[in-house]
């Protein structure tokens, strides 16, 4: 890596984060560990404008990490039901109760330390390390490979761990030796408003004249990552009953898997199995629901009945007004509010 590289692009970072960077996200103008760690775990896979809302709910019902330790995952998963991604409600759960029980409520003051909690990983644990303590450590979350691999043009195919970890080695030579914290934003601002995936704004880049991708003409290229998923289909049913007392029928997914530990209407592998459930009931087809996961799609159907709750399944039943407390995924939501 040429030294005119390493020398000016710290630099370069920090002077653009100050001039034209943002300033005014209720996570940044703090050195709390607990808020800046809530809004690294909100923020994975999930776009800034979905995870303000659900910040701001959090820290006013948990406004410290040891008020999050005394909660029920089922209180958590609940205030977190929409964000998706719901391991990371999990590992969020799990995390403040190691830092209230193995450390007296104060998160470690190093990288190091960070890694050792509960869904903290190296990238998250250097950002927090970085914007909390000061510490000089690199980040490499998915913004900052983008910025990274299209600046060096890295060549690794970043499916492979090799090539991962030269490219955290490059990441590492490029920091600057003061301004960390200031140089960490600078990168997570590039690749979320300038560097983005389909349309990169060169123009407006401060490391346009540095940027090998850039020069090719061609900045999409990079950076390289081959490996495709195969989107997979999923088709389950979901049996809606709803007693005279106006209550509905809950059951509670596995603690593994999709949706896992969220509360959902009794699901069917068929449409057979559902009716047999409640054998002679008058079942009404209601709209299907297509939901994109990850790695599939997933249609739902629904069928609605009336029932005494005698016949129905096993489960929970729960009063409409108290549904808001129960963890329910998020078009699980939108189709009771719309009933």
């Amino acid at each position: 890596m040429p030294e005119a590289l390493i020398k000016d692009f710290g630099k370069t970072v920090v002077a653009w984060q100050r001039r034209h960077g943002r300033h005014t996200l209720p996570w940044q103008n703090t050195r709390d560990p607990y808020r800046v760690w809530l809004s690294e775990v909100m923020l994975q896979q999930t776009q800034v404008t979905t995870v303000l809302g659900y910040y701001e709910r959090f820290l006013a019902r948990w406004p410290r990490v040891t008020d999050l330790a005394t909660a029920t995952l089922d209180e958590v998963l609940a205030q977190w039901a929409g964000l998706g991604y719901y391991s990371r409600a999990r590992n969020l759960h799990a995390c403040a109760r190691a830092v209230a029980e193995l450390h007296g409520g104060a998160f470690p003051a190093s990288a190091a330390g960070l890694q050792t909690l509960p869904g903290i990983g190296r990238s998250t644990a250097a950002a927090i390390a970085a914007f909390c303590f000061g510490e000089r450590v690199a980040i490499l979350d998915g913004n900052v490979k983008r910025v990274l691999g299209r600046v060096l043009a890295f060549d690794g195919d970043l499916v492979s761990s090799a090539a991962e970890k030269r490219l955290w080695g490059h990441a590492t030579d490029l920091l600057p030796e003061q301004d960390v914290d200031r140089y960490t934003q600078g990168l997570m601002d590039l690749g979320a408003t300038v560097c983005s995936a389909r349309s990169p704004d060169c123009g407006r880049c401060p490391l346009q004249s540095m940027c090998r991708a850039s020069q090719h003409g061609e900045p999409t290229r990079w950076p390289v990552k081959t490996r495709k998923l195969k989107r997979g289909r999923r088709e389950n049913w979901w049996l809606w009953v709803e007693n005279a007392g106006g209550q509905v029928l809950l059951q509670q997914r596995p603690a593994t898997g999709v949706w896992a530990g969220l509360w959902t209407l009794p699901m069917f592998e068929d449409e057979s199995l559902a009716r047999a459930a409640l054998p002679g009931a008058n079942l009404e087809p209601l709209p299907r629901i297509e939901h994109a996961l990850t790695h599939f799609d997933w249609v739902l159907h629904t069928l609605r009945a009336q029932s005494c709750g005698e016949a129905a399944p096993a489960g929970r039943w729960v009063a409409r007004e108290q549904l808001a407390d129960y963890a329910l995924p998020a078009p699980l939501k939108k189709l009771i509010e719309q009933r």
